[in-house]
């Protein structure tokens, strides 16, 4: 899978190559089991007997799997060729998958997510690294329109999807329907993809894949004790603190090995002031997404009453209006770069989630679903122009530690929001039952609290947009990548 040998296959002009149609489609069904559970939560902490700040593990440690098999992948992928990667991949998805549908406890339940993280962990890699092999750099703005529809669009559908699930069943159910959906389109990917690529055999340094996993997994598990009300806030204190002493040690690994060896993590890539700025602006936009999406249902089952099916459906409209809006965004960023997509959609981030500090009791479920609408198109107007002008301001040779480097702090932003606005309601709603405030009003305290706090990180995306340029040097477009070294003004 290596591309730095391969020469691209023709492609016909203003066409998706296959091999990348059918990982988009594989990816889209892998990645939508990410948020599927989300709308299932109120049931887990019912038929389980958990509370919500276990039950927010089930999205959690997916996320945290996905942040520490991605770097692995780019190793994994030199060594085998396409179809292999892709086999096992979606063979470890529908074996997790299958495990989390019989689960007979929490624990069992969480090791299924576990398992189906690691399966779609080496899905995107897999996709991004042959999307840069087969598309022309020209066409690249337009595909990437569609791969966001895998990658941003299926997480946000994922609580729509499980509400209407829910509706004629359990949440097993959830899993129930997906294993034969993973199958076929698992079978079809088998009779119809081609191998890209010769596998290489190369190294990897495990002590830098172990750092990184205790330095992310315990900087949020440490933030997930946070809102515990049994005096583990001491605990979750030192294990933060032990998390960003491991994310260090991590850093120094890396910074020795790309002088002596080969690193995990090319830190160089921060190097281009473009991609940095893109990270930073995608990691807090799935901040806000995912910690939006885990406060969405608990407010409308919990507070207001709706079942799943009412919460899908209201939720819906978002989801599908940033899907449809995907390919279009792409196009639009080919014509007129990214500052006229990007600042109006940070902006439109701020609002949404400020507009949710206002939920109440009596909240008109319009204003629900405009908001939530508001905050996917939003998104959908960032995702794309961010990741194209990020991964294009680099040079060939980072393009895979740039991608997978945006792929494990994706991942890790999504988790750390997920835990940090659980941990927001449940310390505060706590505090104020503990003051003789009763239940509903106290987590209806606690969630205009969160949702506050994720508006308050999203204001720095307007400042980032801001510094964005319309366009950067077409690093892709340079054989040697020579132009990506330097960013470029507006």
């Amino acid at each position: 899978m290596s591309t730095a040998t391969q020469e691209r296959p023709a492609v016909q002009k203003g066409r998706i190559p296959t091999v990348v149609r059918l990982l988009v489609l594989a990816t889209f069904v892998v990645i939508l089991n990410e948020t599927i559970l989300i709308n299932a939560i109120p049931r887990l902490m019912e038929s389980l007997r958990i509370t919500e700040q276990s039950a927010q593990w089930v999205s959690t440690a997916f996320m945290l799997t996905m942040a520490a098999v991605i770097p692995i992948t780019g190793w994994f992928l030199q060594r085998v060729t396409t179809r292999q990667a892709y086999a096992i991949a979606m063979g470890v998805f529908l074996a997790g998958t299958a495990l989390s549908a019989v689960a007979p406890s929490f624990e069992v339940l969480l090791l299924g997510r576990i398992v189906q993280a690691v399966g779609t962990a080496v899905m995107m890699p897999l996709l991004m690294t042959t999307l840069m092999i087969v598309v022309p750099e020209h066409d690249r703005g337009r595909v990437m329109g569609n791969v966001t529809l895998a990658i941003s669009v299926a997480p946000a559908l994922g609580p729509a999807v499980s509400g209407l699930i829910l509706q004629i069943g359990s949440w097993r159910m959830l899993f129930v329907v997906v294993l034969p959906i993973t199958a076929l389109v698992t079978l079809l990917g088998l009779r119809k993809l081609d191998n890209i690529g010769e596998p290489q055999v190369s190294s990897i340094d495990w002590l830098s894949v172990s750092v990184a996993a205790l330095g992310f997994g315990g900087l949020v598990y440490g933030l997930s004790l946070f809102g515990e009300t049994d005096g583990r806030v001491g605990l979750g204190i030192g294990i933060v603190i032990t998390g960003i002493a491991a994310i260090a040690v991590f850093v120094i690994r890396q910074l020795k090995l790309q002088r002596t060896g080969v690193p995990l993590m090319d830190l160089r890539t921060l190097g281009h002031r473009t991609y940095g700025l893109s990270l930073a602006l995608i990691s807090i936009g799935f901040l806000a997404m995912l910690g939006s999406m885990i406060l969405l249902p608990l407010y409308l089952q919990n507070i207001r009453g709706l079942s799943p099916l009412e919460t899908g459906l209201l939720v819906m409209p978002g989801g599908l209006a940033m899907g449809l809006l995907g390919p279009t965004v792409g196009k639009v960023f080919d014509r007129v770069g990214s500052r006229p997509l990007v600042l109006p959609g940070s902006i439109g981030m701020v609002l949404a989630l400020g507009g949710f500090t206002q939920v109440s009791m009596t909240m008109p479920y319009w204003q629900v679903l405009g908001l939530h609408a508001l905050l996917m198109v939003s998104l959908a107007a960032t995702f794309t122009p961010v990741f194209t002008l990020g991964m294009g301001a680099l040079p060939p040779h980072l393009y895979s530690h740039g991608s997978s480097m945006l792929g494990t702090l994706q991942q890790v932003a999504a988790a750390f929001g997920t835990a940090l606005v659980v941990t927001v309601m449940t310390a505060r709603s706590g505090h104020l039952v503990t003051d003789g405030v009763a239940a509903v009003p106290a987590q209806l305290s606690g969630m205009k609290l969160a949702f506050g706090v994720a508006a308050a990180l999203t204001l720095v995306t307007i400042v980032v947009a801001a510094k964005l340029p319309r366009r950067t040097a077409a690093a892709g477009a340079q054989e040697h990548g020579s132009a990506a070294d330097q960013p470029t003004g507006s």
